[in-house]
């Protein structure tokens, strides 16, 4: 009797998550398959109830398997308890203690895909593609993200001991941070270097960019902006509909900037843009590198192919997949990835990356002697927003080319008819 229970549940359970995601019709001997199965993990579930050393509650047993279901597909897709699930959304309300690192599983290893610019991670000195291997002295190696993600965060201004492997430099490295409430600051700087060529740092893509990066504008337009520079190293995205309006403000309207596939029609969706006062004539430089991720990859790959701006730095992260959150009966929800982004001429993000027009790495730049180090770091601390572009090879690069094209033109227009 007891076994004909779970077999239902599991059913139940199978049948709610399958209309909820309009899954195909299958063919019969898939079903018998499907319902064999089912019977398996039943008769599981049934052993372990009995002769399991300590009494079990079967809900745990549930929600441990969904949690190892849903961890085998990839590193994106979570099956999230109550509590997680209330953890998420108040996340979207953007108040937090924590580090200031956006992370992930990248092949089996907790990763990070970059920190965010003046958080207590950023002025630690962790970077783009570290792997940490311990949280706590606890290691990460069969960690969860979810799990990890609660470990790296906590109230705020307490400490957290973190070990990273950084495999450029084949060694471990210890950090202790000090958590604090993570406020973003959506554009970093915004100004005219030099010659006309103007320069701003785009630091995620929230609410309020697109209205700050118009206001920027208008304002840099004003001072003579010629050519820009949009900055959006260790940019780990944000709002899809954001990054979507910020790439139309540099194209003519009704060009497709992304679009997504799944397995499903409804997850083939088609983003394009739509601004009508759009910037389509002035020189654009979009700077990324490996903490570039999801929304400013959607913006430097279309915009690289319609040949619309130049790309210079490093390759992006390669975070192109679509999660669809399905809030489920007990108050528990499944975090599922249902399709991934492609730039408009087909080319796939996820996994790939960007790869730049121009590879300028910062090696040069990031081998200052020590007491640059520590009058950058000192300069941080103090929340001084002094640009030095000019040590900053990738920048420079940036404004080499920029200022080429302005000279190309000139010349374009003064040549004898």
């Amino acid at each position: 009797m007891r076994k004909n229970i779970i077999i239902g549940a599991l059913l139940a359970i199978i049948l709610f998550i399958g209309s909820r995601l309009s899954f195909p019709d299958t063919k019969e001997k898939n079903n018998d398959q499907l319902y064999k199965q089912v019977e398996l993990f039943s008769d599981t579930l049934a052993v372990i109830q009995k002769e399991y050393v300590e009494d079990t509650k079967t809900k745990d047993l549930i929600y441990g398997a969904l949690k190892g279901m849903l961890a085998s597909l990839d590193p994106y897709s979570q099956f999230m308890d109550p509590d997680t699930y209330n953890e998420l959304k108040i996340d979207t309300e953007g108040k937090f203690g924590g580090l200031g690192i956006e992370i992930t599983i990248k092949d089996g290893l907790l990763t990070v895909i970059t920190p965010i610019e003046d958080t207590p991670a950023w002025r630690a000195g962790i970077k783009a593609g570290d792997h940490i291997v311990k949280i706590d002295d606890v290691l990460t190696r069969d960690m969860t993200l979810t799990d990890a993600i609660k470990k790296l965060r906590g109230k705020p201004q307490e400490k957290v001991n973190i070990t990273v492997l950084r495999e450029n430099e084949k060694k471990l490295l210890e950090f202790k941070i000090i958590r604090d409430i993570i406020k973003i600051k959506d554009i970093k700087h915004a100004r005219i270097l030099e010659n006309g060529v103007a320069y701003i740092r785009l630091v995620e893509f929230r609410e309020n960019t697109l209205q700050e990066l118009n206001n920027a504008l208008s304002v840099l337009s004003k001072q003579g902006m010629k050519a820009l520079i949009i900055d959006l190293r260790n940019n780990p995205g944000g709002l899809l509909d954001i990054a979507v309006k910020i790439t139309g403000r540099f194209l003519p309207p009704n060009k497709i900037i992304a679009y997504t596939k799944g397995r499903q029609k409804n997850q083939d969706l088609q983003f394009f843009s739509e601004a009508k006062n759009a910037i389509v004539d002035m020189p654009l430089v979009i700077l990324i590198n490996e903490g570039s991720a999801s929304g400013s990859e959607i913006v430097a790959g279309a915009l690289q192919d319609y040949k619309r701006a130049i790309i210079i730095g490093t390759k992006s992260f390669g975070k192109g997949s679509v999660q669809t959150v399905v809030p489920l009966g007990d108050g528990s929800a499944l975090r599922l990835t249902t399709s991934c982004y492609f730039t408009p001429s087909g080319k796939i993000i996820h996994g790939k990356g960007v790869i730049p027009d121009i590879i300028v790495s910062r090696k040069e730049a990031e081998s200052k002697g020590e007491v640059n180090k520590a009058e950058e770091k000192e300069n941080l601390i103090r929340g001084n927003e002094n640009l030095d572009y000019k040590s900053d090879e990738q920048v420079m690069r940036a404004v080499d080319v920029l200022e080429a094209i302005g000279f190309y033109k000139q010349c374009i227009v003064g040549k004898p008819q």
